[in-house]
């Protein structure tokens, strides 16, 4: 009798060691993530990969249009000389993301020809994975990825393992800047940073 209690009693303590040990990864893993996007990349690269994301209708979404803007100012500056817009049709009667991007970049005074698209992906891996096959075309060796700062710890990884030499390059504005908004994105960011750990996708 005393020795099954003492077993229960071990087997309580691994599983609260357990529950520990994975309650510390995630909160160090959402510290990273969270810390990771404030990183700026301070020199010039060939060309800014700018990541997908909702578009309404022929326009971008707030959260695409301020991905599009730091990208513009990036070509703008110098920083650049090309950018690589991604993303596709999330629903049947809606523009590419990619195509909207580009459209919205001309018109701010972007050179068409300065312009990359892949329009076919649907997640933040295959955007990624499909940039990086376009640009294997072109002499384009070092890369900013755009993103919300919140989505770029991972994209990052996922591009660096694609063998790009890739940097991150954080919107300074973004619509997840308030708690309420934050949280959510970071839990949901956490989470996924997990499943390419594990399953690489």
């Amino acid at each position: 009798m005393f020795k099954h209690h003492l077993n229960k009693h071990k087997l309580r303590l691994i599983v609260l060691g357990l529950a520990s040990a994975l309650l510390i990864a995630i909160a160090s893993t959402a510290t990273s993530i969270y810390f990771y996007g404030s990183t700026k990349s301070n020199f010039q690269a060939d060309a800014a990969i700018v990541l997908g994301a909702a578009v309404w209708g022929d326009k971008p979404s707030p959260v695409f249009r301020e991905r599009i803007n730091h990208a513009i100012n990036l070509y703008q500056n110098g920083d650049v000389s090309t950018l690589i817009f991604t993303g596709g049709v999330g629903t049947s009667d809606e523009l590419a993301e990619a195509i909207v991007g580009k459209r919205y970049a001309v018109s701010k005074g972007v050179k068409a020809s300065h312009i990359l698209l892949e329009t076919t992906s649907r997640t933040t891996y295959q955007n990624l994975q499909n940039a990086s096959e376009i640009a294997a075309a072109y002499p384009l060796k070092k890369f900013l990825i755009v993103s919300d700062p919140l989505h770029l710890k991972r994209s990052v990884l996922m591009a660096r393992n694609l063998g790009l030499d890739a940097h991150p390059s954080p919107t300074p504005t973004t619509r997840y800047q308030s708690l309420n908004s934050q949280l959510p994105f970071l839990m949901r960011e956490t989470y996924f940073y997990f499943i390419y750990l594990i399953f690489k996708i």
